[in-house]
């Protein structure tokens, strides 16, 4: 298992495609944490005029900040970070099969399950030395640029915001290894992942709209269309939460802005009534986020459990 594990995270590490992948995320966060200061400047210029407040948790808006012509850190990997997921496992075992490499891999004095548990497992470390490198140098380029000091609360809420791209981007590499033992050619596993990522990104908040608009109406007024109103959305939040993006963009609120109490409107509007505006601790957000990260990582076992299954019932010395 230890040999195979360093074959394949050493293959993905000297690969081409990982180093572009690597670039162009380093690229994309050099962009946004100088957009982010920018914003956050001008903001700062603004209190000294008396005109707005900053928050305490100042540097924790370097990864949420969206400058002026570019979006923030944590839109870009929520939104292109299933890409650098699907890119690590499209190709994870149809590519053997295609060069003849799996034969001889699975004629070698090991158990099968080692092979696929091997290349899930290099792909994670792979994708955790990539994001823990980018947060790192990232941290370390804003402490530089803005000069202020880190809290312990705040090196824990990136160092688990890390974690939580880390296992993002893993569940879809999971989901690309599934298609990867499933389909027989790799261009087939890619265009499949993207398809799923492309639907539940882009179009599945749309669809959840009007599937909820449909059941419960809101249009026109009255007593029942105002019922309506917080079932539709209630409604809506549940079903958008089948979607991997709009959890992980739940966790990321909550998780870099300690100043949101919950993502439900409907429960935040009723707990809050006369309460004290304060922000919650490192471990009361990690209360918040904890069944989405729950989700998550039942979404990531699910995708690979499928794989697993899958794959160990195959034929391959054929």
């Amino acid at each position: 298992m230890r040999v195979l594990y360093k074959k394949e995270l050493s293959d993905h590490l000297d690969s081409t495609r990982y180093q572009i992948l690597f670039v162009l995320l380093a690229c994309i966060m050099i962009f946004a944490v100088n957009g982010a200061i920018s914003t956050i400047s001008q903001a700062a210029q603004q209190t000294s005029d008396g005109q707005t407040s900053v928050s305490e948790f100042l540097f924790l808006q370097l990864f949420t900040t969206s400058g002026s012509n570019v979006y923030s850190f944590s839109t870009f990997i929520g939104f292109l970070g299933p890409i650098v997921g699907i890119m690590l496992g499209f190709d994870a075992i149809n590519e053997e099969v295609a060069q003849g490499t799996l034969n001889r891999l699975a004629a070698q004095p090991i158990y099968r399950d080692t092979i696929i548990n091997a290349k899930f497992l290099a792909g994670l470390t792979a994708v955790a030395i990539m994001i823990f490198t980018l947060g790192g140098v990232m941290t370390g380029y804003g402490l530089i640029r803005t000069g202020l000091v880190l809290t312990g609360e705040e090196v824990a809420r990136i160092v688990m915001y890390l974690l939580m791209c880390t296992l993002y981007i893993s569940l879809w590499m999971a989901l690309a290894e599934l298609f990867s033992v499933t389909s027989r050619y790799a261009a087939t596993s890619a265009l499949a992942s993207i398809a799923i990522w492309l639907f539940l990104t882009m179009f599945w908040s749309t669809i959840v709209s009007g599937i909820a608009g449909s059941i419960y109406p809101v249009n026109g007024g009255g007593y029942q269309a105002q019922l309506n109103a917080i079932s539709n959305y209630s409604l809506q939040t549940g079903l958008n939460r089948v979607s991997p993006y709009y959890v992980f963009s739940e966790i990321t609120t909550i998780l870099m802005n300690p100043n949101v109490h919950s993502t439900n409107v409907v429960s935040l509007l009723t707990s809050q009534e006369g309460a004290v505006a304060s922000y919650l601790s490192f471990g009361q957000s990690l209360l918040q986020i904890w069944p989405h990260i729950v989700l998550m990582i039942a979404e990531t076992v699910i995708f690979f459990a499928a794989a697993y299954i899958t794959f160990m019932k195959r034929e391959i010395r054929a």
